[in-house]
């Protein structure tokens, strides 16, 4: 395939000013990630004197060593908890991601039972829900630790109550649809939250320390006045012996990670298929760092994007001079052969047109798509209404919901209007959807809105007889400032409209590990079942 002859300045002031407001918004991802990190080794001592391990060093001790390890969400609940970012905890109470256990590709999520007794944040249902769908969808076994208050009554909030049986029905639907359900109780699973290590196929439970009851005994005396120990109403050793709710009894949490590790070795579950041979691309990932402009205005072509995922940087344009704002064609990455989708301006109507085409011929030899955002919506006026756009749009708009292979959304910049739309924005489904750390998103940019509703606020008040600029223009501040503080990534990030937020620098790995998880699904076939497992 052609190779993508990279114009990137490196040395210029423009490029080194991009770098430098890339750098600093990655530099706030991490520390927001630290700061849940450091509340939950905040534990440390209190989890040492109990003999036990904190929650990451659980999920490191059950992971392949060497391994990639992909985390999902680690922004969830940002500013939900606390307004104040500086000392808001993120994450959901949850630690998600896609890694190894025993050879065995698997979604693990564990409780952070080092914040409130890992008891779900803010945002924490919709991570659990998302990583569920994220695992049936690729057909990954699921693999949970967990320790958890359960919900904060704190934040207590009925919708929550009702939404989070779906926890427990996907838990079914993954067991029947015969993916395994690897469950290490190491502390509280109780009242609902115990359906959360029922509703499991393997359990594993820890001397002295698991407790899996409805009612705790507060409960179950001032219910039936009965008198019982939490050992005696749900301790591991009762239900490894008695009720069978427990399978196999540990006498520590490193036990209980070698039985589940032993667990998931022991079935007969194809492993990841061997490397594939590739060449690197010819331009530096240290490159991807400049090219995003702080001003989402500034013209991009993404083609230098492309130049440093792609293998050997080699890019076969598809119908190049048509539509040409919309650039679509043919990379491999890591050896896998992809479709890209991406944006160099807005989709006209030429550029909706070749997009439709170009899914449906992807479809055609079921090759994954990747859509790189950087758009600013569809174009609008009179003669791009006369051309058919919003017929045309519709139209790539059918394409990307039915298109019958793994669609993967990177946000690049900006993805405004229709423009996140067609070009599979979250509401669309992907399989994935990652974002850089100064992606925006918002129905258009926080000026257009705001000179919008100038017009339509001096419309009205022309109407009146009076028109108030200084009541206008402070209408108009704060349309912007709404919008920008809505549109970055910290804020659509941490409500989930993104899988996690990742350095531009990953880029080309992340989508590799991804690629590779949507290809095993597809060409798995599990033994799916009229029912989950049930216990005995």
């Amino acid at each position: 395939m052609p190779v993508i002859e990279s114009r990137l300045q490196a040395a210029s002031d423009t490029f080194q000013a991009n770098r430098t407001g890339m750098l600093a918004l990655l530099d706030q991802v991490r520390t927001h990630e630290a700061r849940a990190v450091a509340a939950s080794g905040a534990s440390a001592e209190r989890f040492a004197k109990r003999g036990q391990l904190l929650p990451r060093e659980r999920i490191a001790l059950l992971l392949d060593t060497g391994a990639p390890f992909l985390p999902l969400a680690s922004l969830a609940g940002l500013g939900q908890d606390n307004p104040d970012l500086v000392k808001s905890v993120p994450g959901g109470g949850l630690i998600s991601g896609i890694g190894q256990v025993s050879g065995v590709r698997c979604m693990v999520s564990a409780s952070d039972s080092g914040i409130d007794a890992g008891a779900l944040q803010p945002m924490g249902l919709d991570k659990q829900l998302r990583v569920q769908e994220i695992a049936l969808e690729n057909k990954l076994p699921y693999v949970q630790l967990v320790e958890s208050a359960g919900a904060n009554l704190m934040h207590y909030r009925v919708q929550d109550f009702v939404r989070g049986g779906n926890i427990f029905r996907n838990l079914a639907r993954l067991s029947a649809a015969g993916l395994p359900v690897v469950t290490v109780t190491h502390g509280s699973s109780t009242a609902g939250g115990a359906y959360q290590t029922g509703l499991s196929d393997y359990i594993v439970m820890v001397r002295d320390r698991t407790r899996a009851f409805l009612a705790g005994p507060p409960l179950l005396k001032a219910a039936t006045g009965e008198i019982a120990t939490e050992e005696e109403l749900g301790g591991a050793v009762m239900h490894t012996h008695i009720s069978g709710l427990g399978d196999y009894l540990a006498e520590d949490d490193r036990d209980a990670i070698r039985i589940a590790r032993s667990i998931l070795g022991g079935i007969d579950w194809a492993r990841n298929e061997a490397p594939r041979q590739f060449t690197p691309p010819r331009y530096d990932a240290e490159d991807l760092l400049g090219i995003m402009p702080s001003d989402g205005r500034r013209p991009v072509d993404m083609r230098e994007v492309i130049a440093r995922i792609a293998d050997g940087s080699e890019f076969l344009e598809f119908s190049e001079h048509y539509g040409s704002a919309t650039v679509c064609g043919h990379i491999r990455l890591e050896g896998h052969a992809v479709g890209i989708v991406t944006n160099n301006g807005p989709v006209d109507s030429d550029g909706a047109t070749k997009a439709t085409h170009f899914i449906q011929a992807c479809c055609q030899t079921r090759t994954p798509i990747v859509y790189l955002q950087n758009i600013t919506g569809y174009m609008v006026g009179r003669a791009h209404e006369e051309a058919g756009i919003i017929k045309h749009g519709a139209k790539m708009i059918q394409a990307v919901t039915n298109a019958s292979v793994p669609q993967i959304t990177l946000h690049c910049g900006a993805s405004y209007g229709a423009g996140n739309y067609g070009m599979c924005g979250r509401g669309f489904a992907p399989r994935f959807c990652f974002s850089w750390p100064n992606a925006r998103t918002a129905v258009m940019g926080g000026e257009q809105a705001a000179k919008t509703m100038a017009i339509v606020m001096e419309a009205g008040m022309a109407r009146k007889g009076a028109v108030d600029h200084a009541k206008i223009d402070a209408m108009q501040q704060q349309i912007v400032e709404r919008f920008d503080r809505q549109m970055s990534v910290f804020t659509t990030s941490a409500l989930l409209l993104d899988d996690g937020v990742i350095d531009p620098r990953d880029t080309r790995a992340v989508l590799a590990e991804v690629l590779s998880v949507c290809r095993d699904a597809d060409a798995r076939v599990p033994q799916p079942m009229q029912f989950s497992v049930a216990r005995p």
